[in-house]
């Protein structure tokens, strides 16, 4: 493997992975070790764990739902401290599966463009894609009107009403799903779980339930807007986006670009990966969205402080900033580096992003400042004489940084909410901080 074992544990999901990857570091507790050219595989406590040093890539048969596991981790750092350990032969058959079943992934993924390019536009039977398309319309119209009913209902009460009530946000919140509105449901119960939650709830809530009355607005009039608000609303709302396209003919950028973030989320079994960019020559950022069912199994894997020489195909949008991987990235030797953080600069930035597409629940934000507890418990990023910013850490994650710092400015990079920055890596010129130092969030 191309990794140093600083650099394999990098990798871990949290600092508990890590720890009992660590304590797995025995080769007595591995009855069978081997390799070749393709593939590093052993077998720990029954499980049968196996890498794809090209990747890295892990698979384990245990039931853990952290990627990769402990077991991976320590399959990992046995190969790079005990290679004598391991015997070289041809891969057992449950090795050559996986192996085969990545390649053929890989080429799956190449052909779809082609095919996507080559395949007629025509549906096979038009009057039963016109019908069913029809049928979409009348869903999304009736929901968009049901939503807005609804939320006429919810302001003539009083908003003091909604205290004690989370089903009315859920059961309304189903219906938008029925009717295909899948964002605007989630939006919903963000807007849902603001009530009772501090003293400014009602001004917050009230904020987010004018954000849903400009969606219906803006849904109604879908077809009269520009090509880039027209994508950003269909996100808005969770229509389909065609990933196929977007390789075909989104705007496409290479570069070197340096990984600043990284956060991993799980609702109801579907785990969620942000992964945040920064092209070094072309100052551009970007944004890779990935989900996976079940367990945190995403590839490329990826990890804060990586250098990555890519291309990316972004997509159609008034701010370009969601973007996919043409081809597997190439990871390489030097480390990302401190990110500029001017306040102004970051300031205008994200006033800019706001102004051509203000529908994104969360953005990238990089600032320097000194991270602090104020008087509250809570933390905050102090910006000096301009005043302090909010930041959504645990004590866990938050004395951590606190001593990485110093009590000395660094640089922060994060997501910001619209009302406090969650923290995802500190620097100082070097990378000094992880949210995975202090273990995972989800």
């Amino acid at each position: 493997m191309n990794l140093s074992a600083d650099e394999l544990l990098r990798l871990a999901p949290d600092a508990a992975s890590v720890k009992a990857a660590k304590g797995l570091v025995i080769p007595a507790k591995w009855p069978r070790l081997g390799h070749d050219e393709t593939a590093v595989w052993g077998e720990c406590r029954g499980y049968q764990i196996q890498i794809d040093p090209s990747g890295p890539a892990f698979r384990c048969s245990c039931p853990s739902r952290k990627f990769p596991c402990k077991h991976g981790l320590a399959l990992g750092l046995l190969y790079l401290q005990h290679p004598d350990r391991f015997t070289h032969a041809d891969p057992p058959d449950w090795v050559s599966e996986w192996l085969t079943s990545r390649a053929q992934r890989r080429e799956r993924q190449k052909e779809r463009p082609e095919s996507a390019s080559g395949a007629s536009s025509t549906p096979a039977d038009p009057r039963a894609a016109a019908r069913r398309e029809a049928e979409r319309l009348r869903r999304l119209t009736d929901g968009l009107s049901e939503l807005e009913s609804w939320l006429a209902d919810r302001l003539r009460q009083g908003l003091a009403q909604l205290q004690g009530q989370p089903e009315i946000w859920n059961a309304m919140a189903a219906r938008l799903v029925d009717a295909q509105l899948p964002g605007l449901a989630e939006r919903l119960r963000r807007a849902g779980a603001l009530v009772g939650r501090s003293e400014h709830w009602p001004r917050q809530l009230l904020a987010e339930l004018g954000r849903l009355q400009l969606l219906i607005d803006g849904a109604r009039r879908l077809d009269a807007l520009p090509t880039g608000e027209q994508a950003d609303l269909r996100v808005a709302l969770g229509l389909p986006q065609d990933k196929a396209a977007v390789l075909e003919t989104g705007e496409r950028l290479s570069d070197d670009w340096q990984v600043m973030g990284v956060h991993i989320a799980e609702e109801e079994r579907l785990v969620m990966r942000r992964v945040w960019l920064q092209g070094r020559t072309s100052d551009r950022a970007a944004l890779v969205l990935d989900y996976s069912y079940g367990q945190a199994q995403f590839e490329p894997v990826l990890t804060i402080g990586d250098t990555l020489a890519a291309t990316l195909a972004f997509y159609p949008s008034a701010a370009p900033m969601r973007a996919l991987f043409i081809d597997p990235p190439h990871r390489l030797a030097e480390t990302a580096s401190q990110p500029p953080a001017p306040l102004a600069e970051a300031l205008e930035r994200l006033a800019e992003q706001i102004a051509a597409n203000p529908w994104p629940a969360v953005r990238a934000l990089c600032l320097s400042g000194v991270p602090q507890p104020d008087v509250d418990g809570d933390w905050t990023l102090s910006l000096g004489e301009s005043g302090a910013l909010r930041l959504r850490l645990d004590a866990n994650a938050a004395w951590p940084l606190v001593a990485a710092a110093g009590g000395s400015a660094l640089t922060l990079f994060g997501e910001w909410d619209g009302e406090s920055l969650r923290p995802l890596s500190a620097w100082g010129p070097e990378l000094i901080w992880t949210t995975n130092d202090a273990g995972s969030d989800r």
